[in-house]
């Protein structure tokens, strides 16, 4: 309907509905003997995790314990109509959290709410949690926005800039900066918050000169929570395939110890912090702030791509595992939706869990009901059970927080699979790392995807050099210092480069083809010789001792001029290598192999242009192989193509490419038999000289077709000389077209025929 705005027809309303609305294909379907049950069960065992870790999640983003309950409900609830992906768990996530709590910290910190009560500086928690909600409202819904605008624009490629070792390195230094926002809850000591560049070492600096006022009631409780969720995870881990769903331990620690706080007071009589009011019931959509938009932009699109990288990382594992598809685009579609309204509801930022999605999978889920179950579950807690939280310690949230951050921790073991496969994404993994401790995850972000598209860069700078050489009986060539049965074909140089040629490459390329097929003469040596024999010579007849030669010889011995400019005279000959006395290279053709070449840009075309007439100077033919049709159109319209270079030049493959060169070569041979000898020789008995031209003369205009290339050689460095040397026309004949390449005339203009 878009695509063609005057004819929209029924059809393509129902096929555009389908696609933002994917539930509507797949619903109708639903296998409800089969997959109901399954999707129950899983469903209740998602939501009982998503109560501890919403409550937890909202804690590490400096809000309210409701907001994380919201966030559990709304967005997962909307994600069952927009999204596509069968097993992800959408909700609350370590690292948006820690994203949108850095935020929080910094543009609502708690000191611009601190009050004076009795001469006590206490901070008004209330009117700063109303403000951070306001903010983390206004930050959801602009998160929206960008994914679904990228959707609409099918821009889900944009996550193809994160790698997989720059995600695994940023989600494991985002797991170090919570870690770290956490060990004030455990160690139950208060701390100033602090955002920006190396906040991550002040904090911990500050943390180490509170430790001697640490409370031990919170310490000793949240070692015993951790180490019990620990162990009972563990235990899940190893009995998976015999326990109908695992022990929800993490919800069963949180109802513990609420009802322990409760009964013994923990807050009153050891100081233990605990959640405090958690309203019940539902509160009306409120607007954002759009005054806000200016400050958080960017942070919201890092979030939005950020949250998108996840949630399709993991979406694509278990479609991949499952057979079915995720659609990309209307994956960011689906989040960004789920972010947008629920912005309006007090929710903060959601992408996908692997913890829960695991969790998902493996108790049975098989599509996106489950996730309906798990948002009706918390909406129970909200409206009934919420407000019986109010006594539970911090610091178990805090125990929770940190054992779900155990699968991140493990990410470190990349190191040592990295160092032995790929030094590069070691090295982008530990770049991207560092920076995230060291300027926060804002900027780190910004600069590990900087980094980590300079590699790619320095990769296409430094790429893999090589001279092909071919596999004995086949049509196979490959490097020959890597390959021992690759010879090279006599006499023809095959180079190729690792990766495509364009402005920040293509002089290394043209520096290492010269380097490996050997260095053309120096072109100042070689004009300063053509000038010095130019000026020695003189035009035929107009000297008294030398020679000249009659217009119209019709039988003469020896060569006669043919004319091929529309002028009177003809032009003088281009010299060779021989008679300039210079070195004649070891070879007589290049390839290069054009199939790693994606794309090509004005400078490359440039230079491009120059190789070829460097080696045609030193009378080496140039052949392209390989050529993809786009790039040979971007060559086309770069202006590259020209008398002297044409597409006759280019072939399909290398091999194709190598058999012309060898045709060539035998017709070459052919012409100087004793039976074309004989037909040049004239009545003095002398020797035709252009029967015995190099390759690509006169010779040959009767044995290869027009449509074969033709030796640029043959052109640029021996077209001059052809003309000298070609017979004199029988008599009756026409002067050729003055505008016709010599190699185009007809074989029968030549006495030989």
């Amino acid at each position: 309907c878009w695509q063609t705005p005057a004819v929209c027809s029924g059809s393509a309303a129902k096929s555009l509905l389908f696609r933002f609305l994917p539930f509507l294909r797949w619903l109708p379907r639903y296998p409800v003997k089969d997959w109901l049950l399954g999707d129950i069960v899983s469903g209740f065992s998602v939501g009982i995790m998503h109560l501890p870790q919403g409550l937890a999640y909202a804690l590490l983003a400096g809000l309210p314990p409701v907001t994380g309950l919201y966030s559990s409900f709304y967005p997962v609830f909307l994600y069952f109509f927009f999204g596509t992906s069968r097993h992800n768990s959408v909700g609350p996530f370590a690292v948006i959290s820690v994203m949108i709590g850095s935020l929080t910290e910094s543009l609502v910190p708690s000191e611009n709410f601190v009050e004076s009560v009795n001469g006590t500086n206490v901070t008004n928690e209330e009117l700063r949690d109303a403000a951070r909600v306001e903010l983390v409202a206004t930050i959801t819904v602009l998160t929206g926005i960008f994914q679904v605008a990228l959707g609409l624009l099918q821009f889900g490629f944009v996550v193809t800039y994160l790698s997989d070792p720059l995600v695994r390195g940023y989600t494991t230094a985002s797991s170090v900066h919570v870690l770290v926002s956490q060990l004030k809850n455990v160690f139950g000591v208060s701390q100033g918050e602090h955002s920006g560049p190396l906040s991550l070492f002040v904090t911990v600096i500050d943390l180490c000169k509170k430790l001697p006022d640490t409370n031990v009631g919170t310490l000793v409780t949240a070692i015993i929570a951790m180490v019990a969720i620990l162990i009972v995870k563990e235990l899940n881990h190893k009995f998976a395939a015999k326990l109908p769903m695992p022990i929800p331990i993490e919800l069963i620690t949180i109802i513990v110890s609420t009802g322990i706080s409760y009964g013994v007071n923990l807050n009153d009589k050891f100081g233990i912090s605990v959640v405090g009011n958690i309203p019940s019931g539902l509160k009306p959509p409120v607007a954002p702030k759009i005054s806000y938009f200016g400050q958080v932009a960017g942070n919201a699109f890092a979030i939005a791509v950020v949250g998108y990288a996840i949630c399709i990382s993991l979406g694509k594992i278990f479609a991949l595992k499952h057979g079915y598809k995720v659609d990309s685009n209307q994956e960011l579609i689906a989040l960004g939706l789920s972010n947008f309204l629920g912005g309006f509801f007090q929710c903060f930022a959601i992408s996908c869990s692997m913890s829960r999605s695991l969790v998902q999978e493996s108790t049975g889920g098989n599509s996106q009901v489950a996730g309906v179950i798990a948002s009706l579950v918390i909406l129970v807690t909200i409206l009934k059970i919420g407000e019986l939280f109010r006594d539970l310690p911090k610091a178990i949230l805090a125990a929770i927080i940190i054992v779900n951050l155990k699968g991140m921790f493990k990410q470190f073991r990349d190191l040592s699979t990295l160092w032995k496969s790929n030094r590069v994404d070691l090295l982008v993994w530990i770049v991207t790392f560092v920076a995230t401790l060291l300027l926060n995850l804002d900027i780190g972000l910004a600069v590990s995807v900087a980094f980590g598209l300079l590699t790619v860069i320095f990769r296409t700078q430094l790429p893999h050099y090589s001279i092909l050489g071919r596999i004995s009986d086949t049509d196979v060539y490959r490097d020959v210092t890597e390959y021992d049965l690759a010879q090279e074909v006599p006499g023809v140089k095959i180079f190729r480069s690792s990766s495509t040629v364009y402005f920040a490459n293509v002089e290394l390329y043209a520096e290492a083809l010269k380097k490996k097929v050997g260095e053309p003469p120096l072109k100042k040596q070689q004009k300063k010789l053509e000038k010095e024999k130019a000026k020695r010579k003189k035009p035929w007849g107009n000297d008294a001792g030398s020679p000249s030669l009659p217009q119209n010889v019709e039988n003469g011995p020896g060569p006669a001029v043919i004319e091929l400019s529309g002028g009177e005279s003809s032009q003088p000959s281009e010299p060779s290598l021989q008679s300039l006395g210079l070195p004649q290279p070891s070879f007589h053709t290049v390839i290069l192999d054009f199939s790693p070449v994606s794309f090509v840009d004005t400078v490359s075309i440039k230079i491009l242009k120059n190789i070829f007439k460097d080696f045609q100077e030193i009378e080496v033919d140039v052949f392209v192989a390989g050529c993809g049709v786009s790039v040979l159109a971007q060559l086309e319209r770069g202006n590259f193509f020209s008398s002297a270079i044409t597409k006759h030049s280019f072939f399909p493959s290398v091999h194709d490419a190598v058999e012309h060169v060898s045709r060539e070569r035998q017709q070459a041979s052919v012409s100087t038999q004793p039976c074309c000898a004989q037909h040049g020789r004239g009545e003095g008995g002398h020797t035709n000289p252009s029967l015995s031209a190099p390759l690509g003369g006169a010779q040959d205009q009767d044995v290869a077709p027009q449509e074969e290339a033709i030796s640029p050689r043959s052109r640029a460095g021996k077209e001059g000389v052809a003309a000298l040397m070609t017979p004199t026309r029988p008599p009756g004949t026409q002067s050729p077209d003055p505008h016709q390449p010599l190699w185009t005339l007809s074989a029968g203009a030549l006495p030989c025929a």
